[in-house]
């Protein structure tokens, strides 16, 4: 006869726990830790909700950049050089028209500052959606933040839930070395007294039972020691660091199930990765019509003054000519700029068009396949449920029937035989309740992220 403490072990308390290998980092608890508080200190102290925020911020420049274009720009030039002299009787009463331009014997020096400002009056959309992209692009961000907070929340589920799973594992294999070790002792007492109940094949059997329990139990507490170490690594504690997380059963939720209807319409009507896309296509449409605003000028009001002077040179005042090395100068105009291209700008409107038309395809993909993955959690949830409801009667059988096994045996009224058949059908009922409520847990946690519910569930 095949005794199932592997199926109990090794696929349960290995098999489970390999989930919990991939951990990152938080803040050291100060007492014992509740789901809740575990939570709590990985999104305090998650790095990437750090670069989410970094993201935020980079987004909020954008939008501060696009108002700052509705200001006036000011722009100043200063020049300061060498400047041939000259005087006025080289133009009173008649020009004179052999003067030469550069005379190295009589240089001067000069210095000259222009400065323009304009005021953007109407652009057409390139300001005002330009503005609304960066608004929209600021919720985008917020939206994958929320997201991934919620990423972290779920695998604190797993870490923690896989924590007390490697506990019940343990507690499970201690129970049945427990019995094992009384069986094996009250066989020798009888083989001792001649008893014709057991045999020396009984106390190999048990003994050979009693070793892979010991092996198994290792296993168990490596199991319980690697969830331990991920769920400190998710909270972003040193590795010498002591956790402790109380004494928690795993247990079923004790929550109500609603219909699938109401968690696929709070996915869509909550999930953070749909407010996301709707940010997004207001976004991506606002870029399309600032792209297209570049097909119109820019109508402005603009201002100059330019202002000269050399040493050497008198100043000239006649409006028709106009001394560049001394003079002073200014004026108001309204204006239009317009620049224009061939093809630059149907480019650039047809790349951010493509861009919008692409999130409307991500926008049809994530209305098909959200209520198809909400579908699969909650099959899953309901699943758990209800296998746990029963191997929990199978299990609580199978243990009087482990007892009343031993029991006879102890009292000689029966064989060794009974009790390996009880205790093989006791590791593996409760073995399998054990995966269920797991499983329960787990379907519940991504149901909770599927529909982006509060994690009232969690702390119940």
């Amino acid at each position: 006869m095949k005794f199932t403490l592997r199926t109990l072990i090794v696929s349960l308390a290995i098999s489970a726990l390999a989930t919990l290998s991939n951990a990152e980092s938080a803040a050291p608890p100060e007492s014992m830790l509740t789901l809740a508080d575990c939570i709590k200190l990985a999104l305090k102290a998650a790095p990437e909700l750090g670069e989410a925020d970094g993201d935020i911020a980079l987004a909020a420049s954008k939008l501060d950049e696009a108002k700052s274009y509705r200001f006036p720009q000011f722009e100043l030039t200063a020049f300061i050089g060498p400047a041939p002299a000259a005087t006025k009787d080289a133009v009173t009463p008649v020009f004179k028209t052999n003067e030469p331009l550069l005379r190295l014997n009589s240089l001067t020096w000069f210095t000259r500052t222009d400065a323009t400002v304009i005021q953007p009056l109407y652009t057409f959309g390139k300001i005002s959606e330009s503005m609304k992209a960066a608004t929209h692009g600021i919720e985008v961000d917020r939206s994958r933040k929320e997201q991934k907070a919620n990423e972290i929340v779920l695998k604190v589920n797993e870490y923690y839930s896989g924590l007390l799973l490697a506990r019940e594992m343990k507690e499970l294999v201690l129970e049945v070395e427990g019995f094992l070790i009384r069986s094996r002792e009250k066989a020798q007492k009888l083989l001792d007294q001649g008893s014709d109940t057991v045999d020396e094949m009984d106390l190999y059997k048990l003994d050979a039972f009693s070793g892979m329990a010991t092996k198994y139990l290792e296993e168990a507490k490596k199991g319980e020691a690697l969830a331990l170490a991920a769920l400190r690594a998710r909270l972003g504690l040193p590795v010498e660091f002591p956790i402790k997380t109380g004494n928690e059963r795993l247990e079923i939720i004790d929550a109500e199930i609603s219909p699938l209807a109401t968690y696929v319409e709070n996915a869509k009507r909550r999930r953070p990765e749909f407010h996301q896309i709707s940010e997004g296509l207001k976004a991506r449409y606002a870029l399309v019509e600032a792209a297209k605003a570049n097909y119109y000028p820019d109508i402005f009001l603009g201002g100059f003054v330019s202002w000269a002077y050399a040493d050497e040179r008198d100043r000239i005042q006649n409006p028709y000519i106009i001394d560049p090395f001394k003079h002073t100068s200014g004026g108001v105009a309204l204006g239009a700029r317009w620049k224009l291209d061939f093809g630059i700008t149907d480019a650039k409107v047809a790349g951010e068009r493509s861009q919008h038309n692409r999130l409307l395809n991500t926008k049809a993909f994530a209305d098909t396949n959200v209520p198809l993955q909400v579908e699969k959690y909650y099959l899953d949830l309901v699943e758990a449920k209800n296998s746990a409801n029963a191997t929990r009667n199978a299990y609580l059988n199978a243990k009087k029937w482990a007892v009343t096994a031993v029991a006879n045996f102890d009292f000689g009224m029966g064989p060794a035989k009974d009790i390996f058949e009880a205790l093989q059908a006791y590791s593996t009922m409760r073995a399998d309740y054990f995966r269920s409520v797991y499983n329960y847990r787990i379907a519940a946690a991504n149901l909770d992220y599927a529909t982006n519910e509060p994690l009232r569930k969690n702390e119940k």
